[in-house]
């Protein structure tokens, strides 16, 4: 049976063991909506993870000139803005290392082949500037722990920690590590973050799954303990009375909240989110089995979620519809439950298990991903996906399947009311004039208050009720060409953190004399 029957079949009964809809209920009634006036766009946000740990997703490899890897960057970038999608999720630090011009860490091997070797250009910096130009928001994607994964090839820079801070780089199976207890630790890795905040223009700070570092084993197969010796002996010795266990999830809190705290105080509008793995703990819910994180990496990612310290998570649920020990979506709807604060719950996708040549004995389906997006979206508390990684817009069949589908539209970012409680200003000034080639050319201004827009949301209605999404524009293009079939077009801008302000309502003319603008209360 082919993954849509399936899913045709099976979701209605999910739906009712999810929602409870077991029962009637009676519905409250809702006012009859002002057809002068629009619908609210609804946001989505639509990301790609883009990885450059041993060159999984750019560059292909190392040692490739500036202008060949900008090249690679671009072609991930416009392919991203076809496939309508919004954000760039940027590794920047994979293992105390930078792709940017850092003056606490050096540059890293994946770009030259060399740590530490200038590229001859900043990464991030371009990164930034062309991810806006295409309308899609940059989330800077740091790792806090690592320190040299395993298979590393190169010899470590003489300004890297490995190197400075030997005390704190912890030999663990075959990587390194820094030492999460130490607060030099977190001292580090919370200066280099907030620098990259004050420095670059970003639009969120990301953090992934690893924090304790996943278990290496022995020649027996046991579990290596993680060696934190030092700080847990000086901790006991001083009369601390929690768990081993307790007293690491507490060390990972800490760098969490620090982290939280100093972003917003450096710049309130960029997100702080992070990407756990997605199994909090085994038996929540019921009938879910895997890997305890909550136990093996001393990640509380619920209590950072209920804590309201992160402004967005995206728990990695990198398994199927219909595979029930980890169903996906039986757990984004347990993590939606775990959410007071109302942040944002965005599904992690495993996209790159549906292209062709993936190293998976068994491919996915594209289809599976395009499902997975459905249920997202049918689900209230979820607003959007993030895809693992950037190598799936390389492949024909995710993106054909995605742009045909559940992408054929653009979507702005869904909107974050906590981060600010100002709107954005309103659009003014429309007016309206034939253009060369025959349809009426809107054009309109920003009007006075408000916080700048980023993006205008232009929809459009027909037979005087029916309102449909129409565009996307970037702040700068301020006009559209009116189609023959509109009665009226709505402007509405949207800011920085994906606030709506007042729509500006035009109505086409039944003559040649315009009618004036009118602004659409909300």
């Amino acid at each position: 049976m082919s993954v849509k029957k399936r899913f045709l079949l099976g979701f209605p009964l999910l739906l009712v063991a999810l929602l409870g809809w077991g029962t009637a209920r009676s519905q409250p009634i809702s006012p009859v909506p002002d057809p002068n006036v629009p619908p609210v766009p609804r946001g989505e946000f639509r990301g790609v993870w883009v990885a450059t740990v041993g060159n999984i997703d750019w560059p292909s490899r190392p040692g490739l000139s500036a202008d060949q890897q900008k090249g690679e960057l671009l072609g991930l970038l416009d392919q991203a803005r076809r496939l309508n999608l919004n954000a760039f999720v940027f590794q920047v630090r994979p293992a105390c290392d930078a792709l940017y011009a850092s003056p606490y860490e050096p540059w890293s091997e994946y770009l030259s082949g060399q740590q530490g070797k200038d590229p001859g250009y900043d990464p991030l910096a371009f990164a930034v500037g062309e991810a806006h130009k295409r309308g899609l928001e940059l989330h800077a994607w740091f790792n806090p722990y690592r320190v040299r994964p395993a298979g590393t090839k190169g010899e470590a820079a003489a300004s890297h920690i490995s190197r400075t801070r030997p005390d704190l780089a912890k030999p663990y199976g075959k990587q390194l590590w820094l030492d999460p207890t130490e607060p030099a630790t977190q001292d580090l890795t919370v200066k280099v973050v907030l620098d990259v905040v004050k420095r670059y223009d970003i639009d969120g700070v990301h953090l992934d799954d690893y924090f304790y570092p996943y278990p290496e084993q022995d020649a027996a197969k046991k579990n290596i303990p993680f060696p934190d010796d030092p700080a847990w002996n000086r901790y006991v010795q001083g009369g601390g009375m929690l768990s081993r266990s307790d007293w690491r999830r507490a060390q990972v809190d800490i760098l969490v909240q620090r982290l939280a705290a100093g972003i917003k105080a450096v710049k309130p509008f960029v997100k702080f989110g992070i990407s756990p793995f997605g199994i909090w703990r085994p038996g929540n819910p019921a009938q879910i089995k895997g890997f305890d994180s909550y136990e093996e990496l001393y990640a509380d990612a619920k209590k950072w979620l209920t804590e309201g310290w992160v402004d967005y998570l995206v728990p990695q649920l990198y398994w199927k519809i219909e595979q029930t020990p980890q169903s996906f979506p039986v757990l984004l709807s347990w993590w939606i439950g775990q959410n007071p604060q109302n942040r944002h719950i965005w599904a992690g996708l495993y996209t790159s298990r549906a292209q062709p040549g993936t190293s998976a004995s068994t491919p996915w389906p594209a289809e599976e991903i395009a499902y997975q997006i459905r249920i997202t979206r049918g689900m209230a508390g979820a607003d959007g996906a993030v895809h693992f990684s950037a190598g799936m817009l390389r492949s024909p069949a995710i993106t054909q399947t995605l742009k045909q589908g559940v992408y054929a539209q653009p979507a702005p970012l869904p909107a974050s009311p906590w981060m600010s409680k100002e709107r954005s200003s309103s659009a003014t000034s429309l007016s309206a004039r034939a253009s060369a080639t025959g349809p009426l050319l809107l054009s309109w201004r920003r009007g006075k208050g408000g916080s700048a827009p980023l993006k205008w949301v232009v929809q459009t209605r027909t037979a005087g009720k029916n309102w449909a999404f129409a565009d996307l524009r970037m702040s700068d293009a301020t006009s559209f060409a009116v189609p023959p079939t509109a009665d009226a077009v709505a402007i509405t801008p949207i800011d920085r953190i994906g606030n709506p302000g007042v729509a500006a309502v035009y109505f086409p003319p039944v003559t040649s004399v315009n009618r004036p603008a009118q602004k659409a209360g909300r």
